[in-house]
Formats: C-alpha cells, sequence, structure tokens
C-alpha cells in the first residue's frame, strides 16, 4: 500500500509513525529521541528530556504525554508498559 502523506514533512504535531518498547535504564540513552511516551500502567516515568533534564512526570493506567526524550531510567520509574512514539 503507498503511503499518500510520504511526499509530507512530519512535524511534531502530526502523529507517530511507529512505536518501540522502552526498558527503563539508569546508564543507557533510548535508540531514538521520543515525540511521545505511552505508559499502560500508572506511575511515575522518570526520564531525561532532550534539552537534557531529568523529570519525573506521573502517568495514568493507558496514558500517552508528547515528550521529547532521550532516556527513561529504572530508578525511581514505577509506570509500566513503556512505549516511546517516534
Amino acid at each position: 500500500m503507498a503511503d499518500q502523506f510520504a511526499i509530507y514533512s512530519p512535524g511534531l504535531s502530526a502523529p507517530a509513525s511507529d512505536v518501540f518498547p522502552i526498558t527503563p535504564d539508569d546508564a543507557n540513552d533510548l535508540t531514538k529521541f521520543t515525540r511521545a511516551i505511552r505508559a499502560d500502567t500508572a506511575g511515575d516515568v522518570v526520564l531525561v528530556t532532550v534539552a537534557g533534564n531529568e523529570r519525573t512526570v506521573k502517568f495514568a493506567a493507558g496514558e500517552t504525554r508528547p515528550i521529547r526524550a532521550s532516556r527513561v531510567k529504572a530508578t525511581g520509574t514505577t509506570a509500566g508498559g513503556i512505549e516511546g512514539m517516534v
């Protein structure tokens, strides 16, 4: 099937083109910067933004937040089923 939107440059408000599972890790950056993060179960997600700031974000179960992150840390992260959208 042809992608009828392939000729357009995606902006940050465009829908994600891919989703990947995130395993929280204190030492390593994600393989891709996210444009959004989703958590299946409620809890905190401790992350490092693309600006380099560590933040703790509270997620409700099934919530998606438009956050550009470079890392999701294991220490302090209590939410589960975390996915990155790019």
